[in-house]
């Protein structure tokens, strides 16, 4: 009774931080692509996986979580997320023994080539153009102790569209602390705390007339566009995970829940299960986004299989579906390689 107080004293206060915000701000941000949770494992928990996170996905969700990784491993994650968008993500994380662990991540956002349009040609010039975004990352996380883990992530991020192109520098911090109380994580991350981004290149490029009142004026002097620089999408996230079983005939019942506080979006709280049976097969199920009215993400749902070659090389794969509403669904899949 004392655990499912504590549980339920914890989820209660969560929630109701999670009304303190009305106004959304979608939208006010450069490089939105950076909320795009990547692992399929911890997508089927709805997102709830910063005190829980313990493979190369951490280097998403909190970078100290790679402290807690087993060996060496590499990820490798592809969705079809919304509008025709692929989605891909690729993490790999090494064991240096005592002087930690150090991860490389490379996010990437594509999209099909499109057509150009301009108010004289609504209908496309005939010209094709690219657009996109991706992240590449350094990690380092380290245990100070048995039970507290600290990480950092340095990551470089860039968007471009036709002859243009943004880039900016972001950290991420965070920690994992394995409490006394039979295991219950708690868990913490900032993530995008960064530099602003700006817009540049070919296309802001333009001719200008600085006087055209004066006559033998030049009208043909180079000038930039004056564009906006934006901030990066700032995210703090604080959650626990606690194994309900308690390594009942070698399965476990993880309950996780995250309180989520976006500088471009309102707070809401992501849960989580994850049932692991004989660390060989996984279900998971999740919602994200409780207590955001406006939000299209809802229901999360997942399953693993992991298939262990030796004590030290290991397959793991993993799906997930994550509803969204009008705009459908998004179906990610992840395979990861202990070694």
């Amino acid at each position: 009774m004392k655990k499912i107080l504590m549980i339920i004293l914890t989820v209660s206060a969560m929630a109701s931080w999670g009304f303190g915000q009305n106004v959304t701000k979608v939208g006010t941000t450069a490089a939105p692509f950076l909320n795009v949770g990547v692992g399929a494992r911890a997508i089927g928990m709805g997102g709830a996986f910063v005190s829980l996170a313990n493979d190369a996905s951490a280097l998403f969700w909190n970078p100290a979580g790679i402290a807690l990784t087993e060996g060496n491993e590499a990820i490798f994650n592809h969705s079809e997320w919304i509008a025709d968008i692929n989605f891909d993500f690729a993490g790999l994380v090494v064991n240096l023994g005592n002087m930690g662990h150090v991860g490389l991540l490379a996010d990437f956002m594509t999209m099909g080539e499109m057509e150009r349009t301009t108010e004289l040609y609504p209908d496309g010039t005939g010209q094709k153009f690219n657009a996109g975004s991706y992240a590449l990352g350094l990690a380092y996380g380290r245990s100070l102790t048995d039970r507290f883990s600290i990480g950092f992530n340095f990551k470089y991020i860039n968007e471009y569209i036709l002859n243009s192109s943004a880039s900016g520098f972001a950290i991420d911090i965070g920690t994992v602390f394995i409490t006394h109380f039979r295991g219950l994580r708690l868990g913490a991350a900032i993530t995008n705390f960064g530099t602003k981004m700006r817009m540049g290149g070919r296309d802001v490029l333009v001719q200008h007339d600085i006087d055209p009142q004066r006559n033998g004026s030049n009208e043909h002097i180079n000038a930039n566009l004056d564009t906006d620089a934006y901030d990066l999408p700032l995210n703090l996230r604080v959650g626990f995970s606690y194994d309900v079983l308690q390594d009942v005939a070698k399965n476990q019942l993880w309950l996780s829940v995250d309180a989520i506080h976006p500088s471009d979006n309102v707070e809401s709280v992501n849960t989580g299960l994850e049932y692991v049976a004989m660390d060989i097969f996984a279900l998971r199920a999740g919602y994200a986004s409780l207590f955001s009215q406006d939000s299209e993400q809802g229901l999360t749902l997942g399953a693993g299989l992991k298939y262990s070659f030796s004590n030290v090389l290991a397959l793991k794969m993993d799906y997930a579906y994550e509803s969204f509403g009008r705009l459908d669904n998004v179906q990610k899949f992840t395979l990861g390689l202990t070694f």
